[in-house]
C-alpha cells in the first residue's frame, strides 16, 4: 500500500513504537506468506550457519528465520534501536534465538559480516544506488550463500471499486498518487541512480546466479476480522499524511470516513473490506566451493 516505511533509512521524526507496532501486525496478518517464503527458502539453503535480515525492523522475519533454521546464527540489523529492541523482545516471547546488531545502512553493510543467507525485505528501494547495495551485500555471501530479496509484487486491495460514498475508483487514484510519491522519495535519497528494476538482472550483475522469483498470495476474503481491519486503518492513516495533497479534498474526505472508528463506513465497520495482496521474492546464489 504506502512504501513508507522506515527500516531503511533513519529520521529522528518517526515514531517508532508506532511504526514497530504496525509492522508486527501487518506481519501477523500476512502471515501465510512469510510461512510460505520460509519453505521456499528451506528447499534453496541447505543449514546456514549465519543468517543475517537486513533492515530487520522488529525481528518479524529474523524470527520466523529463525524457527525455520534453529541451527543457526540470525542476526537482525538495522538502524533503529528502538526496532531493535522490539525484536529482541519478539524473540523471547516466541521462544527463538536471534541476535541483533545496529547498522547505519547502507554505509554499515561491510559490518554486517559473511552470510549463508541474506534476507532484506522492502529495503533495497530505500537505498538510492540500488545496484551497489545489491553489489555489497553480494560480496557478503559465502560460496554456495543466498540473497533474498522482497521488492515488488502487486499494491494491496482492500475495498471494491465503488464504495458507496465518493466517486469510485478511490484505490485507483491512491495507487497513482503512490507512485508518484514513490518516484520523488527515490529521486530524492543521496546518491540516487536511476536503474531499471530488473531484480533478477541487478543480482545477476551483482555476481550471483538467479535462483527463482517467486509471488506470494494473501487472500483474506471479505468480512474480515479485527485484526486486518485495524492494519488496514492505520496504514490508509498513514497514507493519507504522506500523500498530503497529491489526494483531492473529496479522496480525503472519503478517507477521513473510512478511518473514523465510529462512522458506519469505515473500515472497521464495513461488511465489503477484504484483503488481497502480493509479494515477490527474487532469490540469487553465490557460486564456488
Amino acid at each position: 500500500m504506502a512504501h513508507g516505511h522506515g527500516h531503511g533509512h533513519r529520521d529522528d521524526d518517526y515514531d517508532w513504537a508506532s511504526i514497530g507496532e504496525e509492522i508486527e501486525r501487518n506481519a501477523e496478518v500476512h502471515h501465510d506468506y512469510l510461512d510460505q517464503a520460509m519453505d521456499w527458502l528451506r528447499a534453496q539453503v541447505d543449514e546456514p550457519a549465519r543468517i543475517v535480515d537486513v533492515g530487520s525492523g522488529p525481528g518479524v522475519a529474523a524470527c520466523a528465520l529463525a524457527e525455520t533454521f534453529p541451527g543457526a546464527e540470525v542476526v537482525a540489523a538495522d538502524r533503529a534501536p528502538e526496532l531493535l529492541a522490539r525484536a529482541a523482545k519478539r524473540a523471547e516471547r516466541l521462544g527463538v534465538k536471534i541476535s541483533t546488531q545496529e547498522a547505519d545502512l547502507p554505509a554499515a553493510f561491510p559490518e554486517l559480516g559473511a552470510a549463508d543467507l541474506i534476507w532484506t525485505s522492502g529495503v533495497m528501494h530505500h537505498i538510492g544506488d540500488q545496484q551497489d547495495a545489491l553489489n555489497q551485500l553480494a560480496a557478503l555471501l559465502r560460496p554456495g550463500g543466498v540473497l533474498a530479496v522482497v521488492e515488488g509484487g502487486l499494491p494491496l486491495r482492500f475495498l471494491p471499486r465503488d464504495i458507496g460514498i465518493g466517486r469510485p475508483g478511490l484505490q485507483s487514484r491512491l495507487d497513482a498518487a503512490n507512485d508518484a510519491w514513490f518516484t520523488d522519495m527515490r529521486n530524492g535519497l543521496p546518491g540516487s541512480t536511476p536503474i531499471v528494476e530488473d531484480w533478477t538482472a541487478m543480482l545477476a550483475r551483482a555476481g550471483l546466479m538467479p535462483s527463482a522469483s517467486r509471488t506470494f498470495l494473501v487472500d483474506l476474503p471479505a468480512p474480515l476480522d479485527t485484526e486486518p481491519r485495524l492494519l488496514l486503518r492505520d496504514m490508509l492513516v498513514r497514507q493519507r499524511e504522506m500523500l498530503g495533497d497529491r489526494i483531492d479534498a473529496e479522496d480525503h474526505e472519503v478517507i477521513d470516513r473510512l478511518v473514523h472508528d465510529e462512522d458506519r463506513a469505515s473500515l472497521l465497520w464495513r461488511p465489503d473490506v477484504f484483503l488481497l495482496n502480493a509479494r515477490t521474492v527474487h532469490s540469487a546464489r553465490r557460486l564456488g566451493g
